[in-house]
């Protein structure tokens, strides 16, 4: 079902380490041209995507 479906992403939301937010840093950075971090390294990075 749907709600516990919902519940139980809520919960492994909370037991994970890291979330899945990278594409949305690659979609805000490609049409904003905001910046995103990296896992391996430290800082804030931009790329130049192609147009």
């Amino acid at each position: 079902t749907p709600s516990f479906s919902s519940a139980l992403a809520y919960y492994d939301s909370y037991r994970t380490e890291r979330l899945p937010a990278n594409l949305l840093q690659a979609q805000r950075d490609y049409f904003g041209a905001h910046t995103f971090e990296r896992v391996d390294k430290e800082g804030t990075f931009h790329f130049e995507w192609m147009q």
